[in-house]
């Protein structure tokens, strides 16, 4: 079943996000993941709200977590350390 990959984000260092973003995109894109929603318009009706929403589309939950635990996404990751606030999972979609 495939998997999607949300992500809500509150970005504290624009620059340091930015090469996180780029090292991110790679992981996800060897991974087959294509991104459906980064950033945009939304209406936030419940919980704690965070001005950067992202969603990937995976084949399944489990390509999606070794994205996650890639060499590239761990490269990727250490950019965003420090430079935002963020919720990440993995949601099995019933498609």
């Amino acid at each position: 079943m495939p998997a999607l990959w949300i992500a809500h984000v509150t970005v504290t260092d624009e620059e340091a996000y930015k090469k996180y973003a780029a090292g991110a995109t790679v992981a996800i894109a060897e991974h087959g993941g294509e991104f459906i929603a980064r950033g945009g318009r939304f209406v936030q009706l419940e919980g704690k709200e965070r001005p950067r929403n992202v969603v990937a589309r995976f084949p399944d939950v489990e390509t999606a977590e070794r994205c996650y635990h890639s060499d590239t996404y761990q490269a990727a990751l250490e950019h965003a350390r420090g430079a935002s606030d963020r919720e990440l999972m993995i949601v099995e979609t019933s498609e």
